[in-house]
């Protein structure tokens, strides 16, 4: 049924669609509307799950932990700070191959401290062993967190998921979103059943010490599991658009890329903004493209090869910063690699840091940036405050 919702309302029904039986969070801006509705729920009898309260988001994420290890699906959700707190567990969650879902409304991280958007705490956690799906819109996060579920517990994938959208740009704007009915969800993420669990009748162990001659497989299993996410991933987007109308099959989304001379690729809202900006451009003789990136883990290579084909220029515009790099951002170096030795030029723009604007002359500016071959820098620095 299509509602006008603030972005993070819609996100507490798509997790109470998918039955939690334990829900864990701590609040922090801009992700409080998430949990506080979902707390609602379960005080109202809306949503018959465990609501834990805890004292961090340390303990929030371990209480999942727990919870998951028992053989229960549960969600819960968290920005900036409060994921670099939950960083240990975060890891220890993919090690021991529990398919938690976790929302990520982006936030920009301290210090200096700042409550606006940039994507700099998903991304910093890139290696943790997550799949890492990117919203565009309000309907689009919401329809992601059903597909995260369904692939993630699959038994040969057994993997974490971040859903991730943009802090206040998305989880605070109200859009018309279509949100199914319970049987159609029911019908589409059936019961979780758990591949093991701990249970005193059949005891077992997890997360157990590694010695060296151990560790490195361990690691292994975890990649391997990763690409095999990646098909998951899919197939769930295959089916939910079987289903629904909405397909994701596709890790990737290609606008007016037929004939692009230069082509943007970007992660999350900023892709509305960017479309519009290309709608301009074209009307003025520029021919320019962009490569959505939906699943950012596992990176989806092969499709971005295949949609950058031909292009000479491709600029990224990277919502956060990899210190220190090259290329100043954490995408631009896995979209070069995926067009290794095809000659097309890439190149990172850090850009809207801190939640700072991103308008259409700046994409504009960027593309102009790309052609003349001027890149991987920070994009819009004023100067006059350095």
């Amino acid at each position: 049924m299509l509602q006008i919702m603030e972005g993070s309302h819609a996100v507490a029904e798509a997790a109470k669609l998918c039955r939690p039986e334990v829900v864990s969070a701590y609040p922090i801006t801009p992700q409080t509307h998430i949990v506080e509705r979902l707390a609602e729920m379960v005080a109202d009898g809306e949503l018959d799950a465990e609501y834990m309260c805890v004292e961090s988001e340390l303990s929030a994420l371990s209480v999942c932990l727990g919870a998951s290890a028992t053989g229960s699906r549960v969600y819960s959700a968290t920005s900036s700070q409060g994921l670099m707190l939950m960083a240990e567990v975060v890891f220890n969650v993919a090690g021991m191959r529990q398919p938690i879902v976790m929302s990520i409304v982006n936030r920009a991280l301290g210090a200096p401290l700042s409550i606006w958007n940039d994507q700099q705490d998903s991304i910093s956690l890139r290696d943790s062993g997550w799949f890492q799906l990117y919203g565009e819109d309000v309907q689009e996060m919401t329809d992601q967190h059903f597909i995260a579920y369904k692939a993630a517990e699959q038994h040969d994938v057994l993997l974490p998921g971040f859903v991730c959208f943009d802090g206040f740009i998305l989880s605070h704007t109200y859009e018309p979103v279509d949100i199914p009915t319970q049987e159609e969800i029911d019908a589409f993420l059936p019961p979780y059943v758990p591949y093991n669990k701990l249970d005193a009748k059949a005891p077992l162990s997890m997360g157990m010490y590694a010695t060296p001659d151990y560790y490195m497989e361990f690691r292994y299993e975890t990649d391997q599991a990763m690409k095999r996410a990646g098909d998951a991933i899919s197939a769930a987007g295959r089916e939910f658009g079987e289903m629904f109308g909405r397909d994701y099959s596709a890790h990737t989304e290609s606008y007016r890329m037929d004939d692009a001379d230069v082509a943007f690729v970007a992660l999350g809202s900023i892709c509305g903004t960017v479309k519009d900006a290309i709608d301009e451009m074209r009307a003025d003789g520029i021919k320019a493209g962009l490569v959505k990136i939906r699943t950012f883990r596992p990176f989806p290579a092969e499709e971005i090869a295949q949609a950058l084909a031909g292009v000479p220029k491709v600029a990224v515009l990277e919502k956060n910063i990899s210190v220190g790099s090259a290329m100043k951002g954490a995408v631009g170096p896995e979209v070069k690699d995926a067009v290794t030795g095809t000659g097309i030029d890439v190149y990172s723009y850090v850009i809207g840091l801190g939640g700072r604007d991103i308008r259409k002359k700046d994409i504009r500016a960027v593309a102009a940036l790309a052609e003349k071959g001027v890149g991987n820098m920070f994009y819009g620095l004023r100067t006059e405050v350095l």
